[in-house]
């Protein structure tokens, strides 16, 4: 078991951390609001610190699920980042959806320190988080990746190290590609259907057993047909993702038409109040349209 920090406490960092106390690892927490962090430790045990450095300080490995590129260096650099109170040989984990850039530049940094970096962005959602069954690509070297794989699967169904230094990061992106496709399909199937006058529910029974299947198709059917949009990761953060896959493909020159179509529609969403409401939302989108 392993002295282990965690930075972080949203939706999916806060169960997360909890799964790493109950594997008997030791905890320290942090994150922006205190309040968030106490409340975590009321829930789980473990402690708080009031700042990265503090987390970090004696930590094994240092793991952090925070929101963007910008947040990452705050939790990482200065005199309160993470990086200040780790020792040499230990490993940070970021498990934020961020660019291979800023993961680069830090990896950068952390090899300076004689730290270890391992980028390991995650697929699964909140369902995935509290039920420790997440997917985790890393990238970064072999040795800091092997160092933090038992980690990780306190709460990973499966792990994998892509790449060096940003792999991680490119892998994720292409799972979101993958899913705004998927999802404007399934919503289009479904609204398609409605305007028909099919029963959804009997449709997808028999669809969903076929070569149309899906995880979304499974798992957002049901609450994209009854306009529900709580149950998953939320638009705002869905356009952030797909804005650093679309600044990418310019960078490598890779086309991506559908993702480029798709994030505009989930600018219409946030448009019509959307902004928190789940990526399955763009049903309603259509529904608005006919």
């Amino acid at each position: 078991m392993a002295k282990v920090a965690f930075l972080g406490l949203g939706v999916m960092g806060f169960p997360m951390a909890g799964h790493l106390l109950a594997k008997g690892h030791e905890v320290t927490v942090y994150n922006r609001s205190p309040a968030k962090a106490q409340a975590w430790v009321e829930k789980h045990g473990g402690r708080a610190a009031a700042t990265p450095a503090e987390a970090a300080a004696g930590a094994a490995f240092v793991m952090a699920c925070v929101g963007n590129d910008d947040d990452l260096r705050s939790v990482c650099l200065g005199e309160t980042g993470a990086f200040a109170g780790m020792e040499k040989g230990a490993v940070f984990v970021d498990h934020t959806t961020v660019s291979a850039k800023v993961t680069r530049e830090l990896a950068e940094v952390a090899a300076g320190l004689g730290i270890g970096f391992v980028d390991a962005p995650i697929s699964g959602g909140q369902a995935g988080a509290e039920n420790g069954v997440l997917s985790v690509m890393c990238g970064g070297a072999q040795s800091d990746y092997d160092r933090a794989e038992p980690v990780i699967a306190a709460y990973s169904r499966i792990c994998r190290r892509i790449g060096e230094s940003g792999a991680g990061q490119v892998a994720k992106m292409m799972n979101q590609i993958c899913i705004a496709g998927l999802v404007q399909g399934l919503a289009e199937a479904l609204r398609f259907g409605e305007k028909a006058g099919l029963d959804g529910e009997a449709v997808v029974e028999v669809i969903s057993q076929g070569a149309a299947g899906s995880w979304q198709m499974a798992n957002r059917h049901k609450t994209m047909l009854a306009g529900k949009f709580d149950y998953g990761f939320a638009v705002d953060w869905m356009r952030k993702d797909l804005g650093i896959c679309l600044a990418t493909a310019d960078e490598i020159g890779a086309p991506l038409p559908v993702t480029a179509l798709v994030d505009q529609f989930y600018k219409d969403v946030q448009a019509m109040g959307g902004s928190r409401w789940d990526t399955s939302s763009l049903i309603e989108r259509l529904r608005r349209l006919s």
